[in-house]
C-alpha cells in the first residue's frame, strides 16, 4: 500500500510561497531525487497548473531543470479539481468521490505518492489520509501569504530530522 506524503518549502513563520523563496541547488537535486524515486503524484488544481510549467522546454534552463522536468514529465499524476475538463501528458483527473479516489490510490499502489498543494493537504488531511508531512523549513519569514497546514491541525509526532543544505531543514512528521 502506497502513502500520502505532503511535503512544502515553508518560511519560518509557516507560509508556504514559491515566488517568495525557492530551493537552492543542493535543495533542488534533492528534489530531482525525490520525484524520480516517487510512485507518483497527486495535485489540486491550482499547484497542477503551476507545475504545469515542468511540459514545456525552456532554452535556459540548466542539466538540474531539465534533470527535473524529465522526472516530473515520467510521474505519474492525479490531477483533484471541479472545473478542469482534461489534463495533460501522464494526468489522469480525480473526480467524484475523494476520499473513495485516494483511498483506492493507495491501494493499488506501492511506495509514496506526494500531495502537491495545501488546499488539497487540507481536504485529504480533514478526511484522514495523508500518512506523513515534510516540512522544507527555510530561514524566511513571509509575514503572511498561504499557511502549509491551511485547515486543520492534526496532532502529529516528529519522525526525523534533516538537514537538507545550508540552510534547510526537513522536518518529517506522521500523524500521532
Amino acid at each position: 500500500m502506497a502513502k500520502l506524503v505532503f511535503g512544502m518549502n515553508q518560511s519560518l513563520d509557516g507560509y508556504v510561497d514559491h515566488m517568495a523563496f525557492a530551493p537552492g541547488p543542493t535543495l533542488f537535486r534533492h528534489f530531482i531525487d525525490e520525484v524520480q524515486s516517487s510512485t507518483g503524484s497527486v495535485y489540486g488544481r491550482k499547484m497542477y497548473e503551476i507545475m504545469r510549467y515542468w511540459d514545456d522546454e525552456h532554452p535556459e534552463w540548466d542539466a538540474d531543470r531539465r534533470a527535473f522536468a524529465a522526472a516530473w514529465r515520467k510521474l505519474p499524476k492525479w490531477v483533484v479539481s471541479r472545473t478542469l475538463k482534461s489534463v495533460g501528458p501522464n494526468a489522469r483527473l480525480v473526480e467524484g468521490d475523494l476520499a473513495g479516489a485516494i483511498r483506492a490510490l493507495k491501494a493499488e499502489h506501492d511506495g509514496g505518492i506526494g500531495v502537491a498543494g495545501p488546499d488539497l493537504a487540507r481536504s485529504l488531511t480533514e478526511l484522514g489520509l495523508i500518512d506523513e508531512y515534510q516540512i522544507y523549513l527555510h530561514p524566511v519569514v513571509l509575514g503572511q501569504g498561504t499557511p502549509f497546514f491551511a485547515g486543520p491541525r492534526p496532532r502529529l509526532r516528529l519522525a526525523a530530522t534533516d538537514r537538507m543544505d545550508e540552510d534547510v531543514i526537513r522536518l518529517t512528521y506522521v500523524p500521532a
